[in-house]
């Protein structure tokens, strides 16, 4: 289990460092750093690189096998985000949607898509151990 003093840091591409910084400021993110070729955000207490990289942005994106995001273990916490997403009219890769109905592992999603094609999960599992 991760303790609290551990950040954890993922660095992906962005095709543009303006519009990135204002999808993910309205999201709710806090700029870190800004740099000429990258910015750097508290990303639900993690740490979020965008790397200035637009000739390695997916033209193409699918949800499956490449996305991040953030797994609730608090059922309000993924309603109020969802909403807030929706409030914000963040764009949506898909609509929210349960998965693996019936099953220990179901769970409620959704994904939001960045300016640089790049796929954020938002999830909750009903049964918390099911998380990992």
């Amino acid at each position: 289990m991760r303790e609290t003093n551990k950040i954890f840091h993922l660095a992906i591409p962005c095709k543009e460092l303006n519009e990135t910084v204002d999808f993910y400021e309205k999201m709710g993110c806090k700029l870190a750093r800004r740099y000429d070729d990258r910015v750097t955000f508290d990303f639900f207490g993690d740490q979020l690189v965008c790397h200035l990289s637009p000739e390695n942005i997916d033209n193409e994106p699918s949800m499956y096998p490449r996305h991040f995001g953030i797994t609730f273990l608090n059922r309000e916490e993924y309603e109020q985000t969802l909403a807030f997403a929706t409030e914000q009219k963040l764009p949506f890769f898909n609509k929210p949607m349960v998965r693996f109905e019936g099953k220990k592992e179901e769970h409620l999603t959704f994904f939001l898509i960045d300016p640089a094609n790049n796929l954020l999960e938002f999830k909750y599992y009903h049964d918390a151990d099911m998380a990992y």
